[in-house]
């Protein structure tokens, strides 16, 4: 069940909830009560929810950047296995000679910079 609501199955904690939404003292609990304090529930379980996504959003960003840094690095680095001359520079002739017989540079093509 919902955690927010398991405390109300302890006898006290219930007494003292019934208390809280008894805002006007009257021993009873009338809709306006009662939907006050739904409210101010659904308000709390929605900062949580909203807190929990913002916190799987900085993570899937961190792990964006970790990866395009990791993608980029794989990328020079066959760039510079694919300058057999050093020449800071690819020509077609290099290119073509690397994708056809240089087994790290296939192998980085066939998976796009993925390490397994």
């Amino acid at each position: 069940g919902e955690e927010n609501l398991q405390f109300l199955l302890h006898p006290p904690r219930l007494k003292k909830a019934l208390e809280v939404l008894d805002e006007d003292g009257s021993g009873e609990i009338d809709i306006e009560e009662w939907e006050s304090a739904i409210q101010r529930g659904l308000k709390k379980r929605l900062a949580q929810l909203a807190e929990e996504r913002e916190r799987r959003q900085r993570a899937a960003e961190k792990a964006d950047e970790e990866f395009s840094l990791e993608f980029l690095n794989a990328a020079r680095e066959v760039f510079t296995m694919i300058d057999d001359d050093e020449s800071g520079t690819l020509e077609k002739p290099e290119i073509v000679e690397a994708i056809q017989g240089n087994q790290k540079v296939i192998k980085f093509l066939v998976n796009c910079g993925n390490k397994n």
